[in-house]
Order: structure tokens, then sequence, then C-alpha cells
């Protein structure tokens, strides 16, 4: 194993500390004649249980072994991969070291453990190599990761070519991506020590699809419209959802992503006090081959908050141009998302137009960046009840309507008022005494 990992050249910057090295290096005293049985036997438990620990966390199954050399291949980001993903697959010298470093990983992917196991008295690594899974919710791992790395890795596997090797592997970072971006849909940022940034990918995403939220029908279609321009690669819009709570404007911004997911958009998920980290943020992702929507929740500030000044630079009007890959999707109560006070007034000119005050143009210019507002607001009191009779109806609920519509009503009275939010509650609360209420 070690010989061969030595001839890996473009993805020939595994960490040390990785699975693949480690047992390399266990490989490669192993074959030098010159080890303590012992010591070898507890360094592979120790690989072995890392990659268990991957497997588990990503429900890799049949064989880990592969799973975990596809997901090398997934994840390494280098030039190579990193042109693919844009180009996909195109001639060119670098190929011919490609090509190389794919036979190395095929000859990985048929490497020979058994004159290892008898070697040491051990069967692990023929357990791993013909793994059964236990079968889990899918919020305990990611599916897009999971369904992915699986059946590439069962398409290696078929491979009988250098050159079909090759194919399939460039068709799969032209079509998905490399690194974490190629598998997952919403990511948060944590800074580093260096200044840049880590994307941490969220594992559990909420599947919320648009239809799942009733009503809203012309803010859904607003939404729609900009998004599908987005990814489409035309001009569009930063885009601001205002209004009351419980309205759906973050789930509707989480619907957009999991629908647009397959066209390549992204969403990285963003708190006040990152605002700082907006500029590097832009900088590692203005050069990837996805449309990533840079998404504040509750987004709102405090008369005595400046944070909104550097987001106003961001947005549009800095030194230099935001990419056209990258766009902000916000959620605030507010509709001019900064606390306006009545001195804001005292500059006001005497020409009736309260605007041309500078204190309040000021605060106005940031909701101003966003080129769509888009309101949420309390449903009627008619609407409430569609809302209820729809939800009921999407999860069999059996109750009559008069009854749901009453007993929707008196919750509605102690759980904040009517919304689409409150409405959902009530349903979730209808399906709990349902299954465990015998009468």
């Amino acid at each position: 194993m070690e010989k061969i990992v030595s001839k890996l050249l473009i993805y020939g910057e595994i960490p040390e500390n990785s699975i693949l090295i480690q047992l390399s290096e266990v490989c490669k005293e192993l074959h030098s004649g010159k080890y303590d049985k012992e010591n070898l036997v507890s360094r592979i438990n120790t690989q072995i249980k890392r990659l268990l620990e991957l497997g588990t966390a990503n429900a890799f199954d049949k064989n880990l072994w592969h799973n975990y050399l596809t997901y090398l291949l997934v994840m390494d980001e280098n030039p190579f991969t990193l042109t693919c993903e844009k180009l996909g697959s195109q001639d060119g010298s670098v190929n011919h070291f490609a090509k190389s470093d794919f036979r190395q990983f095929k000859a990985l992917f048929d490497y020979d453990f058994s004159p290892i196991e008898k070697e040491l008295g051990i069967d692990c690594f023929s357990c791993i190599t013909d793994y059964k899974a236990i079968k889990k919710p899918l919020l305990m791992y990611n599916a897009n990761v999971s369904a992915k790395i699986r059946d590439l890795s069962e398409q290696i596997e078929k491979t009988t070519s250098d050159e079909e090797f090759f194919q399939v592997i460039t068709d799969f970072y032209k079509k998905f991506g490399v690194g974490a971006f190629g598998l997952n849909k919403a990511f948060r940022i944590k800074e580093k020590e260096d200044g840049l940034v880590d994307f941490i990918p969220i594992s559990n995403m909420d599947p919320v699809v648009l239809d799942d939220l009733v009503g809203y029908e012309l803010q859904k279609e607003k939404l729609i419209a900009n998004t599908k321009a987005f990814v489409e690669g035309k001009k569009a819009n930063n885009v601001l959802l205002y209004g009351d709570s419980g309205t759906g404007k973050s789930t509707s911004i989480k619907a957009i992503v999991n629908e647009f997911y397959p066209d390549g958009l992204r969403m990285i998920e963003i708190y006040k006090h990152q605002f700082k980290n907006l500029s590097q943020l832009i900088a590692q992702t203005k050069s990837r081959n996805y449309k990533f929507i840079i998404y504040m929740d509750d987004l709102s500030f405090e008369e005595d908050e400046s944070d909104y000044k550097f987001l106003k630079a961001v947005i549009e009007g800095g030194v230099e141009t935001k990419p056209d890959n990258i766009l902000v999707y916000a959620t605030s109560n507010r509709r001019h998302l900064i606390k306006e006070v009545w001195q804001d007034r005292k500059d006001v000119e005497q020409d009736g137009d309260i605007h041309r005050s500078d204190t309040m143009e000021e605060k106005l210019s940031l909701a101003n960046r966003f080129g769509i507002n888009i309101g949420y607001f309390k449903p009627s009191r008619q609407e409430f009840h569609q809302i209820v009779e729809e939800l009921a109806k999407r999860n069999n609920l059996k109750i009559d309507t008069e009854t749901l519509i009453k007993e929707a009503d008196r919750w509605e009275l102690s759980h904040g008022g009517i919304s689409g939010r409150c409405a959902q509650q009530f349903t979730n609360y209808l399906l709990g005494k349902e299954l465990t209420d015998p009468t």
C-alpha cells in the first residue's frame, strides 16, 4: 500500500493523519519485517474505528474501504478537480498525471488485505469490505453525501480501464462539484486563526419544499422567479423578506435552496457578529462553480449598532464588485431593518419630505440595497382556517371541519395569534394527540 500511495501526484497532498496515510505507514512497517505485532494491531484498530465513525456519519454501506477512497476523491480540492468542476474533462497534459493517480486509486480499491490479516491474526478488513450498515433515520446523517458517495463508489468498482475511471470521476466533478460544496446544500462559517473561514456543512437541513407553505403564492412566485434567474446566470437581485413572525419567511428560503440545489444553488448562513468575515467568505466562493445565497435570518439592528454600514458596502457599493455567483437573502420582522427614533428627524428639511433627513437616509439605505422586498403578513381569520384545513388534509387527520376550526381558534388565543406557524404547531399538537390518545 505504501508504494501505491507514494505514486500519487495530483492527489498526493493527503493529510498525514488521514486513515489512508496511517494505514500505509502500518503496511510499510509490516513489510520491513521489524515490527511489534501488538502495536500494529492497535494502530490498525484505531484506523478501523475512524473508518467506522466516518461510515456511520455518512451511512456508508457494503464496502467501507471503497466508500472511504471515493470520499477522498470527491473531497480533494486541487487545480485539476476544480477545473473539472467548472469545465468537465478537458484535453491537456494534466490528464496524464490524473490518469496515473486514478490507476493508483484503482489499485487501492483492489488492494488485498488478506496477507495482513493472516500475518497479524485479525479479520477487521474482511468485515469492513463486506459491511452491512444499520438502517437509521435520515436526520442522523447527510443523505446527499451518503447517496452520492455510495453510487460513485459502485461505479468506480465497475471500471476496467484508466480511461473509464477518468470519465466516471470527471463526470461527477462536473455534475456535482468538488469538496464540501459538491455534497452539501447549506453551510455555516467559522473563522480560522489565519483569517480564512471554514465552511461547516449543515447535515440535517429541513427538507421543506415550497408546496409545504400554504398560501403566500405571490410571494413564492417572486422568490422563485428571482432565484431561477440567478441559477441560470441571468441578472438577479438581493432579496429581503420582511413582515410578521411565523408567516413563512425562513421556510421559503430553505425551500428555495432545496428546490434549486440540483441546479448548483448553495446557502451559507451567517450571523451579525460574522459580518467582518463577509469579504473573506466572498473571496473563497467567488471562483467556484456554484451559486451562493448568503442567508441572514431575523436581520435587524438596534439604534447603537453600526455593523450595518459594513453590510451595506458588501452588498452593494464597495470598491470590489460583488461576484455574479453570490446574492444576499435576508429575513426580518422590520421593513427598514434599523430601528428609527424621532430624534433621527431633527434635521429634516422643511419641504414635507421626511426622508431628506441625513440620519434617516443612512438608515433606510440598507433596506434599499435589496432589489426585491417581499412582504409576509399575518393571514386573515379566513386564510388561517384555510391553512389549518389544508394541513389537516395533508396529514390525514380524522377530524370534522367544524371541530377542527373551533379547536384551531381556541389554540391560537394562547399561542401567539393567527399565523402559518401557529397553524403548523396546532397540527403537530393534533398529530401527537392522535398518536397517544387511545380514544
